[in-house]
């Protein structure tokens, strides 16, 4: 891998160097490395563009790492990802994708990520896309992810898209069996003419399960950004969603819950707030020295740490 490619790697998922344990790394639409344990398979696909990664039951303290990075203006890659995470494991799964687009051409990745985690089984799965590029292409990132999660399984999913994307649909659909979880943690910043959509559907469907899905959010320029979240409630179940959101300059955001209950016994709850920074935030800041852009850029960092 070039110093490009490398760096990128860096924003992604981390990573200065090989990591340890199970990884696929995947570069300009090949596979750029791969490893696997004694308890994490990495299986190339045979029918289509993608990797399953097997996960036995039982496995703990493990992680994988599968990042994707793009340095080629004009390259569109797809990917299918399947993740079968056995019973009783606790695992953690780092991905993201990194684009550097220097050229005219629009650069985009998509990829299709399906969990089917397993009874009791944890999981983290963290998720960072990030762009870059003097190019007059855009950047293009669509990843759908659906999640089915086992009697007693829980799933945890953080994703962050914080520079460079210039357009990004992020569909997520999921299902719950008996006494699940699934917690959904988002950080989105769009900046000039960039557009951000993610839309979620949570359907609960045992008895027990439950759901936490939380935005935040800030738009600058003339950026645009949905948020959708839908959840319904097919059993005794708990739902909630929130979205958090800063409005800068010209930014637009939308934000669009809805909650169905299918259920007498389901509780469901959605918030939804979005506003401009505080004036009395920022004077505060100022007071301590800083100027108002470097006051608005510490509130924005702590509003998305």
């Amino acid at each position: 891998m070039d110093a490009i490619q490398k760096s990128l790697l860096a924003q992604v998922a981390g990573l200065h160097e090989v990591p340890e344990g199970a990884y696929n790394i995947r570069a300009n639409g090949q596979k750029a490395g791969r490893n696997t344990t004694a308890n994490i398979d990495i299986v190339t696909k045979t029918d289509k563009d993608g990797i399953d990664i097997i996960i036995k039951p039982g496995t703990k303290n493990e992680s994988v790492h599968i990042p994707v990075v793009l340095s080629m203006s004009g390259l569109k890659d797809m990917v299918y990802n399947d993740f079968f995470i056995g019973e009783d494991s606790d695992v953690t799964i780092i991905a993201g994708c990194g684009i550097h687009n220097c050229g005219v051409q629009n650069s985009e990745h998509s990829g299709i990520h399906t969990f089917h985690v397993g009874k009791n089984a944890r999981v983290r799965y963290v998720e960072r896309h990030y762009a870059e590029g003097d190019g007059t292409g855009e950047n293009i990132m669509n990843p759908t992810t659906v999640v089915e999660v086992d009697e007693g399984g829980y799933m945890e999913m953080e994703t962050t898209q914080i520079k460079g994307v210039d357009s990004t649909v992020r569909a997520t659909t999921a299902k719950l069996g008996p006494n699940a979880t699934l917690i959904i943690k988002e950080k989105v910043m769009t900046h000039g003419k960039q557009l951000a959509k993610s839309d979620f559907t949570v359907d609960l469907n045992g008895e027990g399960c439950h759901t936490n899905v939380i935005s935040r959010s800030v738009a600058r320029g003339q950026s645009r950004q949905i948020f959708l979240a839908r959840i319904n409630g097919n059993a005794a179940c708990y739902g909630h969603s929130e979205c958090d959101a800063i409005i800068m300059d010209e930014g637009v955001v939308s934000a669009i819950p809805e909650v169905t209950a299918n259920c007498l016994d389901a509780q469901l709850v959605h918030e939804a707030a979005i506003g401009k920074i505080a004036g009395e935030q920022l004077t505060k800041l100022m007071t301590l020295g800083l100027t108002e852009k470097e006051a608005e850029e510490q509130i924005v960092n702590g509003f998305l740490k």
